[in-house]
């Protein structure tokens, strides 16, 4: 079978979405399936690679910034060129693991069919994630998406200047509410956890039939040896990951005398010094982008990672690296995080928001020792990999595939 991927990132770029579709790509093309990547082309990449039967294109298909989601759906010049149209009649399936939803009619035009992998909330809310940031809440709209004062405060929390903000605005507010409605043009759409099924489903009932759950590949990554007793958060300064929930906590913990040791957290490249300093002050210890051999000291060091997300995140990497690299687990009860760590030993969940309730894990977890902390680790990943396995959600995939297909 010949399945063309168009996703405007391919790994190493983006995250935990564009790791799932370089997975895909590498189990599909090693399970002898014909595999053909569109994709950006960054600065001192090769225009094409092949690996067996794994052919990546990268086309310039933006130059970044802006919203990536706007910037892919733009290019009509090359969803409408002769090697667009030769790669579709070539492909039996259409993959579509982002936003290139342009090109589903196009797809549907030749009668192929179109597989849709949504790793957010696209379909029902234009900023994909479902949280109301100018209440503070899971989104409540009843609806109405995302109105304008949501998306301001959204912009603005991510430190958009006022041109980027207004275009945010305009932009989501009114075409944005009609994007996901490409969705529903689809063979078939994956969620990666049961939790967004139903939440999507939920609000637009019209995907109940075609939407299916198929829980991420996981990537090969091994056991690293505990040699300390910090804590790791590596989520940088993202608002909807909880990091000024993870900084009210460590200020909650430090006023009351009860510091525990070190954070060690990563994704804060150009930051400013003044922040820097601050985190410092409350013993978070922070990295820029660390190459492989700086990640696996940091990882050494840590004997807990801290996920406090405040939205329904689907099937955040993190946890999954936490859990096979026999780490014990601290994260917020929301998204698929209960999914990912049921059954899980070596786990504590927290309502979302919550520093003390944050605090008090965080305090539990420092004091086991570390034989403790180490075997409850081990027993997460026995039963975490037991529930989760690459075998079964490739075999899954492929199922949907062909039955689209036939």
């Amino acid at each position: 079978m010949n399945i063309l991927f168009l996703s405007e990132l391919f790994h190493p770029h983006g995250g935990g979405a564009e790791l799932a579709t370089y997975l895909y790509a590498k189990l599909l093309s090693r399970a002898d399936f014909n595999v053909v990547v569109l994709t950006n082309r960054f600065a001192g990449e090769p225009q094409f690679s092949k690996n067996r039967n794994l052919i990546v294109y990268r086309l310039p298909l933006f130059k970044g910034g802006g919203s990536l989601k706007y910037s892919i759906l733009k290019r009509f010049d090359v969803l409408f060129s002769s090697f667009m149209r030769k790669m579709i009649k070539w492909a039996d399936v259409i993959y579509i693991p982002r936003f290139w939803f342009s090109a589903i009619p196009l797809a549907k035009a030749y009668k192929k069919p179109v597989i849709t992998h949504l790793h957010d909330y696209i379909p029902i809310c234009p900023l994909s994630n479902l949280y109301d940031v100018s209440k503070e809440i899971v989104c409540d709209h009843n609806g109405l998406l995302c109105p304008p004062r949501c998306i301001y405060a959204y912009e603005k929390i991510q430190g958009r200047g006022f041109t980027e903000t207004l275009t945010s605005v305009i932009l989501n507010s009114t075409f944005g509410r009609y994007l996901g409605k490409f969705v529903k043009f689809s063979d078939a759409a994956i969620c990666v956890s049961k939790v967004q099924r139903d939440m999507i489903i939920k609000r637009e009932p019209s995907l109940r039939d075609k939407t299916y759950v198929v829980y991420n590949p996981l990537p090969e990554l091994s056991y690293i040896e505990m040699e300390g007793d910090d804590f790791g958060y590596f989520g940088g300064s993202n608002y909807l990951k909880g990091f000024h929930v993870l900084c009210r906590t460590m200020a909650q913990l430090n006023h009351v005398g009860s510091r525990v040791t070190n954070i060690h957290a990563t994704k804060f490249s150009g930051s400013s010094k003044q922040l820097l300093e601050s985190l410092g002050n409350l013993g978070i210890l922070s990295y820029g982008k660390l190459n492989d051999d700086e990640y696996t000291r940091v990882y050494r060091q840590i004997r807990a990672v801290i996920v406090p997300s405040i939205w329904h995140e689907p099937w955040p990497y993190v946890v999954v690296e936490a859990i096979t690299r026999g780490r014990f687990v601290i994260a917020s009860r929301i998204g698929g995080i209960p999914e990912q760590v049921e059954g899980c030993k070596g786990a504590l969940l927290c309502e979302p928001g919550n520093p003390k309730q944050l605090a008090e894990a965080i305090e539990r977890v420092k004091s086991l020792n570390r034989e403790n902390i180490a075997e409850l680790g081990f027993q997460s990943k026995e039963t975490f990999l037991k529930r989760f396995d690459n075998k079964t959600t490739i075999r899954t995939f492929i199922n949907i595939c062909e039955n689209q297909s036939i």
